[in-house]
């Protein structure tokens, strides 16, 4: 008995918070609903993810926390200079709130209210048990409600007559079947895997200056699908850009040696110079961007046994994970270098002085020195006169151990691809609905301008995929009559 009815109301391309959201909303609306996902497992980067931006939540207001949807909706525009769709904009932060409580009450438990930069509004809400805690309660919620849910099942196009959406060809056992259907949402979770389409919009070469990180097979079938069907784009380019440390199998998250290289000390490029004030990286956008200017495949995070041992007793000023906070003490650094320096590894470098330490990581050492004497000039006087950073983080290298860690430039995933409205509702390129189809979560593009908005909006991108599958569900409905 083939398990994909021949016909249905919605169709939800892909099974990440954006399309389960989606489903679950059309379900709850009374829509006959199947999703589709290529992978067998659902959920996808969705998974991964510590927690959600909103605003004026309940969680909130206990903690007394006032930040209002006026003051994010013009953060948020402001930080992208008003590139970002300003309807759309305000449509995810005035629907932030309510999907937090529409989460809450579909089984997801969140922890806290917080935030993961240094005096920025507390918009982060903590999931216990990461994304995965609201991949699983949106599927058995959606499957309860009578929604379909296929995984192992790529969609391959989606059909159209006229202006109008009819259906899709997904592909089954190897072979091709047809599922009529009036509104398609489009959430497969962009582009991050695919080559040819990074080069052609970004300018990196994946794998070489830009890493993925936790994305797979993600080649942008959907938006490739959108586009076949006459939509414009919008956002093509954009990437949720971040620098971390050293790579390989060696290095698993959340090491130890991982944090001391985010840490806001001396970091240097393949020239051997300073290039940013280093305490931007409390920003991933900011030092995502800045990293990604310099040449090379990497930069460099240099540390000498005085700031080593800080990071040991003292503890770490930027954390990579809410569950390794500031102040916590980086006890396995020792340990974790003398591993890596034993096997060799090309990611991590010691040596007993600044000279020495240039031939190994082979920057100019004359220029190296030089940078590190300014450096520690800067350190001594508390004041950087060339990127003018915050005196605490002014310390200097004294030696008598020096150490370079590689550090790249990564990314989450892709920001846009297909425009839509508002209602997510894409549009086609002289500005016009396609009827019946919708785009939510890393396909869409409007929510950002250049850069991911993380300074005063942390966990915006999840709470985006998530907001705008909702929005697309309630719309869809609405397309339908339901």
């Amino acid at each position: 008995m083939n398990r994909i009815p021949a016909e249905t109301d919605v169709v939800v391309i892909g099974s990440g918070v954006s399309g389960l959201a989606a489903a679950l909303t059309a379900a709850e609306g009374g829509a006959r609903v199947i999703v589709f996902e290529k992978e067998r497992a659902l959920g996808g980067t969705s998974n991964f993810f510590h927690g959600m931006f909103a605003v004026e939540s309940d969680m909130q207001r206990e903690r007394y926390i006032t930040y209002s949807r006026d003051q994010a909706f013009k953060n948020i525009m402001d930080y992208s200079h008003w590139r970002a769709n300003p309807r759309l904009v305000r449509a995810i932060v005035n629907e932030s709130a309510a999907t937090i409580a529409w989460l809450q009450q579909a089984g997801v438990e969140f922890t806290d209210a917080t935030i993961n930069i240094p005096d920025a509004p507390r918009t982060y809400h903590l999931v216990k048990g990461r994304g995965k805690a609201i991949v699983k309660p949106l599927t058995t919620r959606a499957r309860e409600l009578g929604a379909t849910v296929v995984p192992a099942t790529p969609v391959k196009q989606i059909l159209k007559a006229g202006d109008r959406i009819t259906g899709v060809i997904v592909e089954e056992n190897d072979e091709d079947i047809q599922v009529i259907t009036k509104a398609v949402i489009i959430a497969i979770g962009g582009y991050a895997n695919n080559k040819e389409w990074i080069k052609k919009y970004s300018g990196f070469e994946l794998g070489v200056n830009l890493i993925p990180i936790g994305n797979i097979d993600k080649m942008g079938d959907g938006i490739r699908m959108a586009f076949e069907v006459g939509a414009a784009d919008e956002g093509l380019g954009v990437l949720e850009l971040v620098r971390t440390g050293p790579l390989g199998p060696e290095f698993a998250m959340g090491m130890h040696l991982e944090s001391a290289a985010v840490q806001p000390d001396l970091w240097v490029n393949n020239l051997g110079e300073r290039f940013c004030d280093e305490s931007v990286v409390f920003d991933d956008a900011a030092v995502g961007n800045a990293n990604a200017r310099q040449n090379g495949d990497c930069t460099y995070s240099i540390f000498d046994s005085s700031i080593k041992q800080h990071l040991m007793e003292k503890g770490i000023d930027k954390a990579m994970a809410m569950d390794f906070p500031p102040g916590s003490r980086t006890t396995e650094l020792d340990r974790e270098l003398d591993a890596a320096l034993g096997n060799k590894s090309t990611e991590v470098f010691e040596a007993d002085s600044i000279p020495e330490l240039a031939e190994k990581i082979g920057v100019n050492p004359e220029v190296f020195k030089a940078t590190v004497d300014e450096y520690n000039g800067f350190c001594e006087k508390g004041h950087d006169e060339l990127f003018a950073k915050n005196p605490k983080y002014l310390r200097p290298l004294k030696g008598p151990k020096f150490y370079a860690v590689k550090a790249r430039t990564v990314f989450l995933g892709t920001l846009g691809g297909i425009k839509i409205n508002h209602r997510t509702e894409v549009m086609d390129k002289q500005g016009n609905v396609i009827p019946g189809l919708y785009a939510a979560g890393y396909d869409a593009g409007g929510m950002y301008g250049d850069s991911y908005s993380i300074g005063n909006s942390s966990g915006l991108s999840s709470s985006f995929a998530t907001n705008s599958g909702r929005i697309a569900g309630r719309n869809a409905l609405k397309y339908l009559g339901k």
